[in-house]
């Protein structure tokens, strides 16, 4: 997986999910923690963001070893 993420990226990994899965954000190794992500995509100076929308909870412990942040 490339360091600079696509839009065309990310939809092929995307595509085959249910589209009723919610999608959370994890963060961060050292404080492995959950967050929401916002509603809307913003595009500029030639990227797409989608910003964070607030923290969830600890990233559970099975999410944490498939990133091999445990």
């Amino acid at each position: 997986m490339p360091h600079c993420l696509t839009v065309g990226h990310l939809l092929r990994q995307l595509q085959n999910l249910d589209p009723d899965l919610p999608i959370r954000l994890a963060v961060n190794p050292d404080w492995p923690f959950a967050h929401y992500l916002g509603t809307d995509v913003v595009v500029g100076d030639g990227m797409a963001f989608i910003a964070e929308d607030g923290q969830e909870g600890y990233l559970p412990a099975s999410v944490r070893n498939a990133l091999a942040w445990a």
